[in-house]
């Protein structure tokens, strides 16, 4: 069950990512993909710093924005 959290979560926070950063953008899907992706990667940077996560939304939405600033700087 956690596991369907996650997905919605992060697909909620790669919405919001791609609604923050603005601009050209890459459609809903890739969004919430990059929310997926932003989630994992924001609970292993902030594991890797020492960092306990303090609610995965927030993780997420972070690790998603970082994700699509390097999506788009490519």
């Amino acid at each position: 069950m956690m596991f369907i959290w996650h997905i919605i979560l992060g697909g909620v926070a790669g919405f919001l990512a791609g609604k923050v950063m603005r601009g050209r953008g890459y459609g809903i899907l890739v969004d919430i993909l990059l929310g997926l992706g932003g989630g994992m990667l924001g609970s292993l940077i902030a594991g890797l710093l020492g960092i306990p996560t303090f609610g995965y939304f927030i993780t997420a939405f972070l690790g998603a924005l970082l994700l699509v600033w390097l999506v788009r700087k490519l």
